[in-house]
């Protein structure tokens, strides 16, 4: 099974303008996300897909490979596909590029899926506690029981109707792996109901019968979304292990 990783890497953001070309204790965010996903040595190839030129020269300068996007895209996904789409895969996992600190045990994992001739989209989940589960901005996920993801929400899910039986919360990741196929197709369809809703374009996948295969880690990724989230990955980098 031919792997492939793609890393998305916007130059905007609307929170934290050129975050991913910020200073992360010697090298760019989007630097360290490249070189954390090589690092995992899991994958066949790794490639970041922008559509600017100081993101492009950030991996150039580390001998990595760029995909220069040529349409306007309004997801990570959208941009990764019109890459897929070039290249020779039998899965795409689609890398966050404001996530530097990539975990290979997790991404092993999500490969590891695949050995189910059924899945055909795969993500990660982690366990979390009542009091996180309130926040809107950790999407929840709940499962069936073959582990397939039966609905994404912002909202506290499963509501505990009954306190006397236990509740299991997962926290959605938002890294994900796809047939190529499949993930080509998804792009090409049409904004869903659900997801318009919500604003989790996972749902689209549900909604047009696409089951998502979760896997359950332990890791919780760093994003660098605000410039706090900055001073977070600063200070987690100078106790990370294996600096890379």
């Amino acid at each position: 099974m031919k792997s492939i990783a793609l890393i998305p890497a916007r130059y905007a953001s609307t929170r934290f303008p050129a975050k991913l070309t910020a200073d992360l204790c010697g090298k760019s965010v989007i630097q360290r996300t490249y070189l954390s996903t090589v690092a995992t040595g899991i994958f066949n190839q790794v490639i970041v897909v922008t559509d600017h030129s100081e993101i492009a020269s950030h991996i150039e300068e580390l001998g990595g490979t760029v995909f220069f996007s040529q349409k306007i895209h309004e997801s990570g996904s959208d941009r990764i596909a019109e890459a897929a789409a070039t290249l020779d895969a039998d899965v795409v996992v689609n890398v966050q590029g404001d996530e530097p600190f990539q975990d290979k045990t997790s991404l092993e994992n999500l490969l590891e899926a695949f050995k189910d001739p059924e899945v055909q989209v795969a993500s990660l989940m982690f366990s979390i506690d009542t009091q996180q589960a309130e926040d809107p901005n950790a999407v929840k996920v709940v499962l069936d029981k073959a582990q397939n993801a039966l609905y994404f929400s912002r909202a506290k899910v499963p509501f505990a109707r009954d306190s006397k039986v236990a509740v299991n919360y997962f926290k959605h990741i938002g890294i994900y792996a796809y047939r190529k196929d499949v993930l080509i197709r998804f792009t090409q369809l049409d904004k869903s109901h659900l997801e318009q809703i919500e604003m989790l374009e996972q749902l689209r996948l549900l909604e047009n019968g696409i089951p998502i295969r979760m896997v359950e880690t332990t890791h919780q990724a760093i994003a660098v979304d605000v410039p706090e989230d900055l001073e977070l990955a600063k200070a987690y980098f100078r106790n990370y292990s294996d600096k890379i």
